[in-house]
């Protein structure tokens, strides 16, 4: 049974699909959910960039938090009471969603399918499938 659920989201349409799709399956087994957003930009990047600036750092952080704060909305206006957000850091958001579930025992992940598109999503592979392929746990895709 599913008792501790981890939500992948990263504000694609597919995303908000997985957030709908986790609050049901959280109200109806009393799971406890978690919402993730993996931060892809690292320090160590910042480091060796002049192109991200706070500006820009303050703007996508406060876009990923609006993401967390309007899912975490979504669980609690649908009754849960056990739910909670996390941000992740690391260039593999795959593994970092993995990491994050192995590392504090979730026992089930539930992704958006489509996340990327076009290029970047043929240079950098599918999440989803990765986390999939990849994961310790079952894994929901949702489309």
């Amino acid at each position: 049974m599913n008792s501790n659920l981890l939500c992948a989201i990263d504000g694609s349409h597919s995303s908000d699909k997985a957030v709908d799709y986790a609050v049901d399956l959280a109200r109806k087994t009393g799971a406890h959910l978690t919402f993730i957003a993996v931060n892809h930009v690292t320090d160590e990047d910042l480091s060796h960039s002049y192109f991200w600036d706070s500006t820009m750092l303050d703007a996508a952080d406060a876009q990923m938090q609006g993401e967390l704060e309007s899912a975490f909305a979504r669980a609690k206006a649908a009754g849960l009471q056990d739910v909670a957000c996390a941000v992740e850091g690391g260039h593999n958001i795959a593994a970092a969603i993995i990491g994050f579930a192995e590392k504090n025992g979730y026992d089930h992940i539930i992704t958006g399918s489509v996340g990327r598109t076009g290029v970047s999503r043929m240079l950098l592979g599918s999440i989803a499938q990765d986390v999939i392929v990849k994961a310790h746990c079952p894994v929901t895709a949702v489309r």
